[in-house]
């Protein structure tokens, strides 16, 4: 069994298809990624795909494509992503085992790299990066 390195809602699938759907043309999914910046650190990044990278990883669920670049592989691994829609805000959200903290307003956070050991003996599985 292979550790999945991330998994999708059923809200969020929908909300990816939605996406592709009103982009139109090219589009084939969403890529997410992890990058520098906010008051804890690092924040999440969504973007749309045309044209997937061949080094990025996969996801499928329910129809949705959602692609995971290379170097955010290790802050990903075991992140549950969801949509949701509240009072204030929607968009989607990230419940990850590797963040460490997060800012006040919620829109940046610290993460730290999986273990991979740990992982990998929680589930007797094998761990595929990349």
């Amino acid at each position: 069994m292979a550790f999945a390195i991330m998994t999708l809602t059923d809200a969020a699938a929908d909300r990816v298809k939605a996406i592709v759907d009103n982009a139109g043309g090219d589009a084939k999914g969403i890529r997410v990624g992890v990058k520098k910046g906010g008051c804890a650190g690092m924040e999440y990044s969504v973007d749309l795909v045309t044209d997937p990278n061949p080094k990025d990883d996969l996801v499928e669920h329910a129809g949705a494509s959602v692609w995971v670049a290379p170097e955010a592989v290790l802050y990903l691994l075991g992140t549950e992503m969801d949509f949701e829609v509240t009072t204030l805000r929607s968009g989607f959200t990230f419940r990850n085992p590797n963040q460490t903290s997060a800012c006040g307003c919620g829109e940046s956070v610290e993460l730290k790299p999986a273990d991979l050991a740990a992982l990998a003996a929680a589930g007797n599985a094998t761990v595929r990066v990349g």
